[in-house]
């Protein structure tokens, strides 16, 4: 699995700059039918993956988000699957702002066992294949720095919440009873790689995302050693074609907050 790991971050490298090429020039957004936006550099980026995943590894389905709205529903029954946002924050982009990533992760058993993100506005890139083999490569250098996540800090939470998608008032009932010393906002799915990082310890998701927004960061943050949890304090699901790949409520974490989530949710 470490050697296909090579050729998907060159993949998401090449993707993430044609995004880039697009996102520094003139373009326009078009609404979907579920009132989300998407540009050129989704379905470009997009149409690119998929050829060259289909290059890589033929016999693997390809669940992406472009191609599902334009109506191509793969069988992913057997339970492996790529899992693709070409354009993870889309309205980040439309918007003028920087955090938008490439996400790409493989589906074993519908687990994300392997996944890319990489931002191109800062040549950042998170990847991982499984618990000792997780890593992230700064700007300008192609170092692997190995992820880990942290234990919670004395002075408290440092929490992340979505920059455009936000719901702060259940966001503050939910954390009401951890100790928290900050909130940062950021956008895409770098919420996942900020904990896998050990830079955050927790990312309550209280808003709709799809299935494709979690894969590549799931992958990411369970190889770091920690969890993305149902609020019933299960494993987040995958494979949910008749919920039409919608997630429920989810929050990221830090090992150690694992056993506190389903009380959280509770609690708020």
């Amino acid at each position: 699995m470490a050697e296909i790991l090579d050729d998907l971050c060159a993949l998401a490298r090449a993707a993430g700059a044609v995004e880039k090429q697009i996102f520094e020039g003139d373009f326009t957004a078009e609404i979907k039918q579920d009132g989300s936006p998407v540009t050129i550099a989704d379905q470009k980026a997009e149409e690119m993956i998929v050829k060259k995943l289909a290059e890589l590894a033929p016999q693997i389905p390809f669940l992406g988000e472009e191609s599902v709205a334009a109506g191509t529903i793969p069988d992913i029954s057997g339970g492996t699957y790529w899992c693709v946002d070409p354009l993870d924050g889309t309205k980040e982009f439309v918007g003028g702002g920087g955090e938008f990533t490439v996400n790409i992760a493989l589906m074993e058993n519908f687990i994300p066992v392997l996944g890319v993100i990489y931002l191109p506005m800062k040549d950042v890139l998170y990847a991982a294949a499984g618990r000792n083999h997780v890593f992230m490569q700064e700007t300008g250098t192609r170092d692997k720095t190995p992820l880990t996540v942290r234990k919670p800090p004395e002075e408290g939470l440092t929490v992340i919440e979505s920059r455009r998608h936000g719901n702060p008032a259940a966001i503050q009932r939910f954390v009401s009873g951890y100790k928290v010393a900050a909130l940062a906002a950021r956008s895409s799915s770098l919420k996942f790689c900020a904990i896998a990082e050990g830079v955050a310890d927790l990312y309550p998701r209280l808003a709709p995302t799809c299935e494709w927004d979690t894969a590549a960061g799931d992958a990411i943050l369970r190889a770091a050693g920690g969890h993305v949890l149902a609020l019933d304090g299960s494993p987040l699901r995958y494979g949910k074609t008749e919920e039409q790949f919608l997630n429920p409520f989810f929050a990221a974490c830090s090992d150690a907050l694992k056993d506190s989530i389903a009380a959280a949710a509770k609690g708020s």
